[in-house]
């Protein structure tokens, strides 16, 4: 196992604020965002490690004393399995060599959709840039023809035994070995296009089925569709988080679309029929006369469709009486000779109709 203070850089008598400079140095130069490469990863991975022991002042008390028997203060000396485990590794039967087979990382991809698109769901292909089998050594991390050998050190165990004086005696301590790293085995010949990971960056094509009903801040889980894992292995997993575009004429309440529909004064007065564009077709409205600002009309199974369950929400449409401001003369005379025909009384303070506004309200609460 690689000397905590060597992977750091550091004097084993380096004061806190020393191990600090020298991890935040090596972490600007291997960190992943900054350095992609397998090897850098890995050294990454062993001065965090470091790093973790090195800066807490119990660990690093107890790494530089090295390992110590230690016996429970109680009388059914529950404390001699970890004794056990710390000396003959594990009850003493030996942990054997690790696999370099790894389970791959997750993924995350921010995917935008159109509120159309939301409403039957939609189909996309999207291209990842992640890990993927080495196809020249399959994920055997090997040149072609050639296999790992037995590690001469351990001899394929992955430990190296130790004996060490202590309070019992001579005891024997396991630790992994430094040669092969714990695998057991020593990759002689690494595949010259994956440097021996058994795995590369690449440009895959995932498709992907959005349901119908999806909203933003959902994720989606492709189980399988993450990184390849080193040396083989199993790809971890692919998530979706979903952001639905705004759209400037509806918006969205649960399953149901809202929009407003714009109105002149005289065809609120007499009524009329309108077609209007909504997002899956043409809807033919029959607006009756008197119709009033605030009125809303509700057009069923014209929404979304649900997500979770069958059918689809609504479209509600809320009125707006638009007031022309700009007449010409011969306009004005014929609405006042309409006002005159009317009886007409003064205007006066009514209770706040507050049911009125309230769906109206919504709609832009929701944009």
């Amino acid at each position: 196992m690689a000397d905590h203070y060597e992977v750091l850089g550091v004097d084993r008598a380096a004061t806190t604020d020393e191990i600090k400079k020298a991890y935040r140095r090596l972490a600007r130069e291997l960190h992943p965002d900054v350095n992609p490469s397998a090897e850098a990863s890995e050294r990454f991975k062993l001065v965090t490690h470091a790093y973790d022991v090195l800066s807490d002042p119990q660990q690093r008390d107890q790494y530089d004393r090295g390992p110590q028997p230690s016996f429970g203060g109680n009388a059914n000396f529950g404390g001699f399995g970890d004794i056990f485990e710390t000396f003959f590794g594990g009850g003493g039967g030996g942990r054997g060599p690790k696999s370099r087979r790894e389970r791959g990382q997750d993924a995350l991809l921010r995917v935008e959709v159109d509120l159309d698109e939301v409403i039957f769901g939609t189909h996309r292909d999207l291209e990842v840039d992640t890990a993927v089998i080495c196809e020249t050594c399959n994920g055997s991390c090997c040149q072609p023809g050639t296999a790992p050998v037995t590690c001469d050190i351990c001899h394929g165990t992955g430990q190296i035994q130790r004996s060490v004086r202590s309070l019992l005696g001579n005891v024997m301590t396991s630790s992994p070995c430094g040669t092969c790293r714990g695998y057991g085995t020593v990759i002689a010949t690494p595949c010259v296009t994956c440097q021996g990971q058994g795995r590369v960056r690449a440009r895959r094509t995932v498709a992907v089925d959005i349901p119908a009903g999806i909203d933003t801040g959902l994720r989606l889980q492709m189980p399988g569709s993450g990184e390849a894992g080193p040396a083989g292995g199993p790809n971890g997993d692919l998530y979706l988080e979903i952001k639905v575009r705004h759209h400037d004429v509806f918006s969205r309440d649960g399953d149901d679309l809202l929009c407003t529909l714009e109105i002149s004064m005289a065809d609120a007065i007499l009524g009329t029929t309108a077609t209007v564009k909504a997002l899956d077709g043409d809807i033919d409205l029959d607006l009756k006369a008197g119709v009033q600002s605030a009125d809303i009309l509700t057009v069923k199974d014209r929404g979304i469709s649900r997500l979770r369950g069958s059918g689809r929400g609504d479209l509600r449409i809320g009125i707006q009486v638009v007031t022309p401001t700009k007449l010409d003369h011969k306009e004005r005379e014929l609405i006042r000779k309409f006002a005159e025909t009317q009886k007409q009384n003064a205007p006066t303070l009514a209770h706040f109709q507050q049911g009125l506004f309230a769906k109206l309200r919504e709609r832009f609460l929701n944009v």
